[in-house]
C-alpha cells in the first residue's frame, strides 16, 4: 500500500506568496486563456518568482481539456528553455497540460500511448513541479492524474502515476473567487463526487476515509452558499476539493468518472463538461454500485456523515441519492445527457463504444461493482434518460 501526497502544501490568504521561496535558476509558468492574466495572478506569479531569482517564461493559451497537440508544443518549448521549476497556475485544464508536458519534457522519447499504459519514466531529473489550482473541484494540484483529449478521437485519456503528484502545491482563497457561477457549480460537484468514489473505491483505506468524508461534508455544507458568492464559502470548498483530491489521488474513483472521461468529447452538440457530466451520472452510479454490500453501507456511511437522515441503511443510501439530485436541481445542473441537449440518435449510435471505453477506462478497475459492457450501456442509458438503475 502506498500514501503519497505533495511534499508541502501551502494554503491560506496570500498562499502564493510562498512562491519566492523556491529555489532554483529558471521557472516556466503554464497557464489557461484569460481569467489569471485578468485579474493579476499571472502577474503575482512571475514576481514572486523572479523575486525568487528565477529567469521566467511563460506558456499561456491552454484551452479547457487540453489536447494532445498543445502538450507536445508545451514540451518542446520547455525543452529548448530548460527550466527546473514548472508552475502551473489555474484550473484543471492548465494543470494537467503542465503535468504531460513535463514528462515529455524530462524524457523526450515518451509516447502518450505509454504513459496512457502507465509507463512513466523518472521525473524530477530536470524539473521539480509547483501546482497553484483556481477552481474548486479538479484537486489536481495534489493529485498523481492528468486528463489529457484527443479531438480527432473524442475521447479523454486519464494518465496516471505518483511521478506526476506536484511537490508543491499552492491553494490560495483568492482564486476561486473569480469563477463563474456554472464553473463553481461544475467543479463543485466534482469535488463531491471525487470524495464519494474515493470513500467507496476498493482501494480506499484507513488514510485516505476521513479526507474523504471531511470533503463530503464540506462540499454539502458549502457548495450552495459558494454558487451564490459567499466569499467565505468558497473558500472552503477551495480547502475541500483539496482534501478530496489527497483522497482520491490514493484511494482512486470509479465508473462516474470513466463514464464522463469517454463522453466528455464525444458528441457533436458540444462538451460536456467534465464536472457537469459526474453532476448528472452521480445518482445513477451510486444507485448502480450500492448493489454491492460493502458499497451499500458505505454510502450510507457517507450520508450519515452529511447529516441527511435515514433511519435504515436503504434509507440512508435514497436520502444520498436525492441530496445529489437536490444540488444539481439547485445548482442548474440537467439531470441526464438528453436534457443536456444530446441528440438521441447521435447518443444511440455512439453508445456502445463509448460503455465499452469507459470499461477500459483507468478509474474502472476500483469501481465497487464489477462492470462489463453490457451492463455499463445500461448505465449509460440511465444517464441519458435520467432513468433509475434498479439492475
Amino acid at each position: 500500500m502506498r500514501f503519497t501526497l505533495p511534499r508541502d502544501i501551502y494554503y491560506g490568504d496570500n498562499a502564493i506568496a510562498e512562491l519566492k521561496n523556491l529555489r532554483g535558476k529558471k521557472a516556466i509558468v503554464v497557464t489557461g486563456g484569460h481569467a489569471m492574466q485578468k485579474f493579476g495572478f499571472l502577474d503575482e506569479t512571475v514576481k514572486e518568482l523572479k523575486a525568487a531569482g528565477f529567469e521566467v517564461k511563460t506558456i499561456e493559451g491552454v484551452e479547457n481539456d487540453p489536447t494532445v497537440a498543445t502538450v507536445k508544443k508545451g514540451a518542446e518549448i520547455m525543452r529548448e528553455f530548460q527550466p527546473d521549476w514548472i508552475v502551473a497556475i489555474g484550473g484543471g485544464s492548465p494543470i494537467d497540460a503542465a503535468k504531460a508536458m513535463w514528462v515529455l519534457y524530462e524524457d523526450p522519447k515518451a509516447t502518450l500511448e505509454e504513459l496512457v499504459a502507465g509507463k512513466f519514466p523518472v521525473l524530477r531529473q530536470k524539473a521539480h513541479f509547483c501546482a497553484i489550482g483556481s477552481t474548486s473541484g479538479t484537486g489536481t494540484e495534489v493529485t498523481s492524474f492528468a486528463v489529457i483529449t484527443d479531438p480527432e478521437k473524442g475521447i479523454k485519456y486519464p494518465l496516471a502515476n505518483f511521478e506526476i503528484t506536484p511537490d508543491v502545491a499552492i491553494v490560495d482563497p483568492a482564486l476561486p473567487q473569480t469563477m463563474p457561477k456554472n464553473t463553481v457549480a461544475w467543479t463543485g460537484m466534482d469535488a463531491l463526487t471525487h470524495a464519494i468514489e474515493s470513500y467507496v473505491s476498493t482501494f480506499a483505506t484507513d488514510f485516505t476515509d476521513p479526507l474523504a468524508l471531511k470533503a463530503t461534508r464540506m462540499v454539502n455544507e458549502n457548495i450552495l452558499a459558494s454558487y451564490n458568492g459567499d466569499k467565505t464559502a468558497r473558500a472552503n470548498m477551495h480547502y475541500a476539493q483539496c482534501i478530496a483530491g489527497m483522497a482520491f489521488t490514493n484511494a482512486l474513483l470509479g465508473i462516474t468518472h470513466s463514464l464522463a472521461h469517454k463522453t466528455g468529447a464525444a458528441f457533436s452538440t458540444g462538451h460536456v463538461p467534465h464536472g457537469c457530466a459526474n453532476a448528472m451520472y452521480l445518482p445513477h452510479t451510486i444507485e448502480c454500485n450500492a448493489h454491492d454490500k460493502r458499497a451499500h453501507k458505505r454510502y450510507a456511511e457517507i450520508a450519515d456523515y452529511m447529516g441527511l437522515g435515514g433511519n435504515t441503511e436503504n434509507e440512508k443510501v435514497q436520502n444520498l441519492i436525492n441530496r445529489v439530485r437536490e444540488l444539481d436541481r439547485d445548482l442548474n445542473i440537467p439531470h441526464g445527457l438528453k436534457e443536456f441537449g444530446v441528440i438521441e440518435g447521435e447518443f444511440l449510435a455512439k453508445a456502445k463504444d463509448i460503455a465499452h471505453n469507459a470499461v477500459l477506462d483507468a478509474c474502472t478497475p476500483e469501481n465497487p461493482r464489477k462492470m462489463d459492457d453490457e451492463l455499463m450501456l445500461k448505465v449509460l442509458k440511465a444517464c441519458y434518460y435520467d432513468t433509475v438503475v434498479d439492475f
